[in-house]
């Protein structure tokens, strides 16, 4: 149960349902953390500016994806990791990915970049930073710019499962990977 109530479309005030009227026209997320950003609609519509942002930028779908899914993890985040789990399988992900992650463990890919968000993702949340040796090896693998934004997109991620914690948002019930204890 949310912590917070859920606005439906008509308890709305006009500004409020301005920015929701215009993600959606966009299909952009309404749910989760978003159910607590709509209270502040300029907040709202940052996080959505941020989202598209980051969509758009060097990263590749599934290189933000295993990002997500690992920083869901490490944060407890069940709304979240409910989405990434998803997003990961529609992403091309093997359930044994997800399955590893959730279990806390090193998942087996084999692309280097994707290799490299997780160890970065799994890195700054656990450490709060970057060791040397991981900043070289993400630098070298990355790039400088790629890197800029893998560590921005943790940072904004972080921001999502918070809010979906400090407000209680729970998944669906029809979960098919939830997010073990």
């Amino acid at each position: 149960m949310s912590r917070i109530k859920i606005l439906g479309r008509s308890d709305m005030d006009a500004e409020q349902g301005r920015v929701y009227d215009a993600a959606v026209a966009k299909k952009s997320p309404v749910g989760g953390p978003y159910y607590a950003y709509i209270r502040l609609p300029k907040l709202f519509e940052g996080a959505q500016t941020l989202r598209e942002s980051q969509a758009a930028g060097p990263l590749s779908r599934r290189e933000q994806v295993i990002t997500n899914l690992t920083i869901a993890r490490y944060m407890n985040a069940r709304y979240p990791w409910f989405a990434q789990a998803r997003a990961s399988l529609a992403a091309g992900f093997d359930q044994t990915v997800i399955d590893a992650v959730n279990a806390r463990e090193t998942p087996m890919l084999n692309v280097a970049r994707e290799r490299m968000c997780f160890t970065v993702a799994r890195e700054l949340v656990e450490k709060k930073g970057l060791s040397d040796e991981t900043y070289a090896a993400a630098l070298r693998t990355m790039g400088e710019n790629d890197l800029v934004a893998l560590v921005a997109g943790v940072g904004s991620f972080m921001m999502t499962c918070l809010t979906a914690n400090a407000f209680d948002v729970d998944p669906p019930a029809e979960n098919p990977t939830p997010l073990k204890a």
